[in-house]
């Protein structure tokens, strides 16, 4: 019997298949390879500048945090460029009022410390005793132990500069990168409306301008509940630390309180400083050790309940976010941008984790063991099915 032979049709769909198969892999492994290399260098180009893009992503973010009131406002008839206005005038007073509130005390604080670093030596003395029997053993024991070291050593103290004479210098440019922000947050806001519109209309089908909308909508939405969320429980967090320091007599409690609040955006690493540096306006207050620990135990007990209970049961489950995800990108955009990248850094992952669950996440191991493919279909469609 003769074998049968496929139609010249039937092999040149096969040929076609794999040719395309082919191309779909080749196209694949190129956007891989640019990934990976885009992936190396961003880090590096966003460090270095920093003076560019970190006004510009920290403006960004405060204006899809502001989207829901410009929207409130043009509900009620305002024009939008006005509504922007009054968007940018509200967060520019917010923002000084809680500078005014951290910075000028402060101040204040860091001229003290001269004059009471003897109560912070006394009430540390038996640790500083510890320590320095410590090191003399350690001293002793190297001594024995080396040769023909050399003892000759050359110390050279710097003289620090003050905190008004750093904050003088820092002004002009400071001053200059939020006058750029605040002008980035304006005309975000002021072309919000139209932008949007723009950006659903020119899809080419109905399909492509509704995910769209709904990324659009689901990105603000996210951004705007969790800095809203978290400003409203770190101010009441805040608010009550400065409370409690006040009935204990500690100067200048509504600085501890802003400090507490700013800080407590931070995951993790955040309550930690502000508990050291509570510690350390404990010792430069109270005499007794004891009495020092009590701020930062009574805030160390108020944010294990706000941690705990309060967040959870205030956000829920919605914005829950993986802890590997959130040190990440701590890690990551603190490395980058520092003490302000780490507080961008949870809004930063808000926004590309909204984005990935809808538009497709990146697949490696598909690429690499199945289809070719580097993309697969969002959480709300794996949802859908």
């Amino acid at each position: 019997m003769n074998a049968v032979t496929p139609a010249p049709h039937e092999s040149h769909e096969q040929e076609h298949e794999t040719l395309e198969l082919k191309r779909v892999r080749l196209l694949a492994a190129l956007t891989l390879i640019g990934g990976i290399g885009l992936v190396l260098a961003l880090p590096f180009a966003l460090r270095s500048g920093a003076e560019f893009f970190l006004p510009v992503t920290a403006a960004l973010v405060i204006a899809i945090a502001l989207v829901p009131m410009l929207e409130w406002f043009e509900r009620r008839g305002v024009p939008a460029k006005l509504a922007a206005v009054l968007c940018v005038v509200i967060f520019l007073m917010i923002a000084i009022f809680a500078l005014a509130s951290i910075v000028l005390p402060a101040i204040d604080w860091v001229a003290l410390i001269p004059q009471r670093i003897d109560r912070v030596t006394n009430a540390l003395a038996p640790l500083l005793d510890l320590y320095s029997s410590l090191e003399k053993f350690i001293n002793n024991t190297e001594s024995r132990i080396a040769v023909n070291a050399d003892q000759s050593r050359t110390v050279r103290i710097a003289t620090p500069n003050s905190m008004l004479g750093l904050i003088t210098a820092s002004a002009p440019h400071a001053a200059i990168q939020l006058f750029f922000a605040l002008l980035v947050i304006y005309f975000f806001l002021a072309g919000w409306t139209g932008m949007r519109k723009r950006t659903i209309v020119s899809r080419g089908s109905f399909e492509g301008a509704l995910t769209t909308a709904r990324v659009i909508q689901q990105v603000v939405a996210a951004t705007s509940t969790y800095i809203g969320t978290i400003t409203v429980i770190n101010v009441a967090l805040g608010a009550l630390t400065a409370l409690i320091l006040w009935g204990l007599g500690m100067d200048s409690p509504l600085m501890w309180g802003g400090i507490v609040a700013v800080l407590n955006y931070i995951p993790y690493l955040g309550p930690i400083a502000a508990a050291l540096l509570l510690a350390l306006g404990g010792l430069m207050t109270f005499a007794d050790p004891w009495a020092a620990l009590l701020p930062p135990a009574i805030f160390i007990g108020l944010h294990l309940i706000e941690a705990n209970v309060l967040t959870p049961l205030i956000v829920g489950r919605r914005l829950t976010i993986n802890p590997l995800l959130i040190l990440v990108s701590l890690s990551f955009w603190a490395w980058v941008w520092g003490t302000t990248g780490a507080l961008l850094a949870v809004p930063l992952l808000i926004i590309f984790k909204t984005i990935f669950s809808a538009a497709g996440t990146p697949d490696i191991a598909g690429f690499l063991f199945e289809d070719g493919t580097l993309t697969h279909v969002g959480e709300d469609e794996d949802r859908d099915d």
